[in-house]
């Protein structure tokens, strides 16, 4: 199921806990042999690459109230243990795990942390 947007900014988008956006490859047209593959067959793999766009806050934890202290402040605001990504990195993920968007003619996945294998980060790319 493919999700379409309308003409907003995707600047705006907010990633909610451990959802991370992610722009897949373009697929590969031919082996290594050298034979074209039709367009289906690169979609149809477990597991795809993609740059990471976007990153969502990480896993929330709950505020904790020690009533035994007084002192202390007691905002609940909720703390998050923060992400292993960082936007740029390529990301090695399986394909049935994520939601595919289609955001101005350009296709975006949505995954959940657990369904990243490996990152790729050339920080060389940033400097």
């Amino acid at each position: 199921m493919i999700l379409e947007l309308g003409n907003q900014d995707l600047e705006k988008f907010i990633m909610i806990g451990d959802r991370v956006l992610i722009k897949p490859n373009s697929p590969k047209e031919k082996t290594k042999s050298g034979l074209l593959l039709p367009p289906g067959v690169q979609e149809k793999e477990k597991v795809q690459a993609g740059y990471v766009v976007k990153v969502g806050p990480g896993y929330p934890i709950p505020a904790i109230n020690d009533v035994d202290e007084p002192w202390k402040d007691k905002s609940n605001e909720v703390k998050y243990v923060p992400l292993q990504l960082k936007e740029g990195d390529l990301a090695i993920y399986l394909q049935n795990s994520g939601y595919e968007i289609d955001f101005k003619g350009q296709k975006y996945v949505i995954v959940p942390h657990s369904a990243i294998l490996m990152l790729i980060r050339d920080e060389s790319l940033f400097a």
